[in-house]
């Protein structure tokens, strides 16, 4: 005679569906802090293109500081005055750093604002670009 115990041990009590929410890989996705503004980086073998996302901010509200090895940019967006029933974009000092892995030609760095969109383009030096190299007949 074989008993089925399985109806039993399948039914989730109160506290086992607290600890199943508390410690579900979507809770703990959810619950980490995200970087702030989003980027994108992109690379070509001429420059690194970083893009990032700071809708409804101002030219004159955001510092950008090159580095040997860094780009860090870094902004404060004012909070609107009011009652909110929900606030999902971020408000407050922010300030994000994107490490730069190449020599960069410093004279030609160029940074543009469009609709909210940031674009730096950070072009490589000579000296870090490949060169051919050509071989000489002994």
């Amino acid at each position: 005679m074989v008993i089925d115990f399985s109806p039993l041990f399948g039914q989730q009590t109160p506290l086992d569906r607290i600890f199943e929410a508390f410690w579900s890989p979507s809770m703990a996705i959810s619950q980490r802090p995200y970087a702030y503004p989003p980027v994108n980086i992109s690379e070509t073998p001429d420059a690194i293109t970083v893009r990032c996302e700071l809708p409804g901010m101002d030219i004159s509200e955001i510092d950008l500081t090159l580095t040997e090895s860094s780009l860090a940019i870094k902004g404060e967006r004012k909070s609107a005055k009011g009652k909110y029933y929900r606030q999902e974009r971020p408000t407050g000092a922010f300030q994000r750093v994107v490490n730069v892995s190449a020599p960069i030609d410093r004279e030609k760095v160029a940074a543009r604002m469009k609709d909210g969109l940031l674009e730096i383009t950070l072009p490589k030096s000579e000296a870090s670009k490949p060169r051919k190299i050509s071989i000489d007949i002994a």
